[in-house]
């Protein structure tokens, strides 16, 4: 059977309108290749990405370390499951506990097997250090948040097309409302069973909500009091995005459970991790937790060129003056355009809100506007449009981005 070669972005489209699942609804872009902060269309339209692939994509797109990193362990050894030892995981634990500061690191694929590593780590714990009686442990969590969408993930999400029609859902979970420490309190303080507290430093995919200043610090300071395990979901904000190398550190919080996924593969393998210190990864042994491909030699090796990447290139503070200089000038625009209501973020990790309702089309008009523009941006929850280039950008680069959001906003 012939494979079929798209010649154009409508073929590609109605390809994959025809064999694929419609679980995404994607901006009307085809693209065919990346380079550093550009990515271009398959009839030759070059395009600035906004996305950078929900920040998997933080050191730019193919870059020449991390893809070299790839290649040349797939020509030698690709996969040995953890049956066998292989020679470059221990290497990239090595690098990656002392790189974040923990003990041990225990690898797995995608952000969500992260997620759902950490729970399990998590009740593991409470039931064996905590002496929490067993099936009684809780896990707190935030209202808005995103962890992925796995059976047990959703169970504790409330996005209505997540969860329904996905039921039954899993049990152990409290959800309080995000960047209230009150809330927080009064659930540890008066249940023994909370086992733990997962927390997205930012809501990335609620649309960039940054908590008040202090709010990690002191979550994680009750944690410490109710000797509850403070889990920071570091996905999406990890990694250099947001000016720091993890979101926590504005707060200089050290989590006890560190989830990590996207940039630590640099965007070119798929790279997730959980690290923690020995007094809570030793409860994890033989046969509790795995995955054929977690730890596989080409993600060790990904992920090692990646984080050295971040280091080398200075990464988080680029981001951080870049953002910096984002903001100020989106701000400054927003007083004078009735459309943009807020503009807020950390690092390159931003979001601007429009002002029409969560329902209205505007945010998605406005991003297609942007692709015809030169530029790839996609909004999230409907009146919010999420800003968050790859890190290597630079200011002549990111300036020409402002001016072309600008002049897209003002065609409205």
């Amino acid at each position: 059977m012939a494979v079929l070669n798209p010649t154009n972005s409508q073929e590609a489209i109605e390809l994959e309108n025809k064999y694929g699942a419609h679980n995404y609804h994607p901006l009307p872009v085809v693209l065919s290749k990346g380079e550093g902060v550009y990515v271009w269309g398959v009839e030759g339209k070059k395009y600035y990405d906004f996305l950078s692939a929900y920040s998997a994509v933080n050191q730019g797109h193919c870059h020449p370390k991390i893809i070299n990193a790839l290649t040349e362990q797939a020509k030698t050894l690709t996969l040995t499951s953890r049956a066998f030892y292989n020679d470059v995981l221990g290497k990239y634990e090595k690098y990656a506990t002392e790189y974040f500061g923990f003990d041990k690191l225990l690898p797995m694929n995608t952000g969500a097997e992260a997620v759902e590593t950490a729970l399990k780590i998590c009740r593991k714990w409470a039931y064996e250090v905590k002496e929490i009686e067993e099936n009684e442990a809780q896990i707190v969590v935030c209202e808005n948040n995103f962890h992925g969408r796995t059976t047990t993930i959703i169970s504790f999400s409330n996005d209505p097309v997540a969860r329904k029609n996905f039921g039954p859902f899993t049990k152990g979970f409290i959800k309080i409302e995000y960047d209230n420490i009150q809330a927080l309190e009064e659930t540890l303080k008066n249940n023994k069973n909370i086992a733990g507290f997962l927390v997205e430093p930012i809501q990335g995919e609620a649309g960039v909500y940054v908590p008040s200043d202090g709010y990690l610090e002191k979550a994680k300071a009750l944690c410490e009091k109710y000797n509850v395990i403070f889990i920071a979901d570091e996905v999406q904000t990890g990694i250099a995005r947001t000016g720091k190398l993890l979101a926590v550190h504005h707060e200089n919080v050290t989590p006890d459970i560190l989830i990590l996924g996207k940039a630590l593969s640099g965007g070119a393998y798929p790279v997730s991790a959980v690290l923690a210190n020995d007094e809570i990864m030793n409860v994890i042994r033989p046969g509790n937790h795995g995955s054929t491909f977690g730890g596989n030699p080409v993600a060790a090796a990904v992920a090692i060129a990646a984080l050295e990447v971040v280091k080398e290139e200075s990464l988080a503070e680029n981001a951080d003056r870049l953002g910096k200089i984002f903001r100020e000038e989106l701000s400054e625009f927003a007083k004078t355009n009735d459309l943009v209501t807020l503009v807020r973020g950390k690092g390159l990790l931003n979001a601007i809100v429009i002002n029409d309702s969560e329902d209205s089309s505007t945010a998605w008009d406005i991003c297609i506007k942007l692709r015809d523009n030169g530029l790839l941006a996609k909004p999230t929850h409907g009146n919010i449009i999420r800003f968050a280039p790859p890190l290597v950008m630079n200011e002549e680069q990111l300036r020409d981005c402002i001016q072309i959001i600008k002049k897209t906003i003002l065609e409205f």
